[in-house]
């Protein structure tokens, strides 16, 4: 058994020392060590032999498998360091290193972080939903008549189960009043999606950030003054907010909101950054109907909506919305 060991520890080596590729010595290492190698073949001998010599004999092979262990990572590392050679034959290392392009981040996630931050700070938590809706979430829940344009094939994306894509992120909304008591102070951004006609101002998926406050005696004036800072963290404080009356099914009333645009060079105008308005109690309404309780009966609050690919526009002066999807890092670079 001695003898046996011996020989495979001298054959072993020098199979080792005649290795010249990472591949060979792999299938050396597998030979020798491996589950059929020939030193655990012959360790698997040990049941043979007489009991006063075990001991010997097993530190024999213990002392065989370390030898051999450490010749093959020696040849390993010496492999390592001549590939490691060639692969910089014929290279002045004294040069100068080629400076590597780095990426940014995405304008439309730059303005989504800083408005996030904004709203926390005045207290607003993130709230999320599925981006596959149901009509009762979508539409229902939120006071849209049943002859409303938006819930046509032609302007939505139905599947044939009757579901859609949500058309706004209003209907996280609804999702997070089913499941939590009032007070609510929520935001929720994310995609929305509707068959508009692709252009330069118009996209079929967008980037939406709506917000929601409901509790007792929410007014419009906590309406105006949260928008109000929102918009003059974003755009400077010097920024002027306006509300025009507009409708929407959810609110009411309801408004427009515009902020006037000063850029050097250009006479300063009013932009439609904007909707918002105080919930309508039909709303609140749906909500409890589909808790089963009255939890929100009494209840006040405002709601607001802001398409996050318009504030990237606004900021950084891009006249065409495509600009923010073609992925182009000659487009991108301008914006860090």
């Amino acid at each position: 058994m001695k003898e046996e060991i011996l020989r495979i520890q001298e054959e072993a080596l020098a199979s080792i020392a005649k290795v010249d590729s990472m591949r060979a010595i792999e299938d050396v290492r597998v030979a020798i060590l491996g589950k059929k190698g020939t030193l655990t073949m012959a360790q698997s001998g040990m049941k043979d032999v007489p009991k006063e010599d075990k001991p010997a004999v097993g530190q024999m092979l213990n002392d065989v498998r370390r030898a051999i262990s450490t010749a093959l990572d020696e040849k390993l590392d010496q492999l390592q360091v001549e590939a490691d050679r060639q692969s910089v034959a014929g290279i002045d290392l004294t040069l100068p290193g080629r400076s590597v392009a780095v990426g940014g981040i995405h304008p439309i996630s730059i303005i989504r972080d800083e408005a996030i931050r904004v709203l926390r700070r005045m207290g607003f938590v993130l709230a999320d939903g599925p981006d596959i809706e149901d009509e009762f979430h979508c539409f229902d829940a939120l006071n849209t008549p049943t002859d409303h344009p938006a819930r046509n094939e032609k302007d939505s994306f139905y599947f044939d189960s009757g579901k859609l894509l949500r058309t706004h992120t209003s209907s996280v909304q609804i999702r997070t009043m089913e499941k939590q008591n009032p007070p609510v102070r929520i935001i929720a951004p994310g995609s929305a999606y509707r068959r508009d006609e692709i252009d330069a101002t118009h996209l079929s998926v967008f980037n939406q950030l709506e917000g929601l406050y409901v509790d007792k005696d929410v007014t419009i004036g906590d309406l105006k003054g949260t928008l109000e800072y929102f918009l003059q963290a974003l755009f400077g404080q010097e920024t002027e907010v306006r509300f025009r009356p507009h409708f929407f099914p959810f609110t009411e009333p309801s408004f427009e909101i515009d902020v006037k645009l000063k850029v050097a060079g250009c006479e300063p105008k009013w932009v439609e950054i904007a909707g918002c308005g105080m919930v309508d109690p039909a709303v609140f309404e749906a909500v409890d109907s589909s808790r089963g309780n009255k939890e929100y009966e009494g209840m006040t609050g405002f709601a607001f909506g802001i398409g996050l690919d318009r504030l990237a526009m606004i900021r950084w002066g891009i006249r065409d919305i495509r600009a923010l999807i073609e992925n182009d890092v000659r487009f991108l670079s301008q914006l860090q």
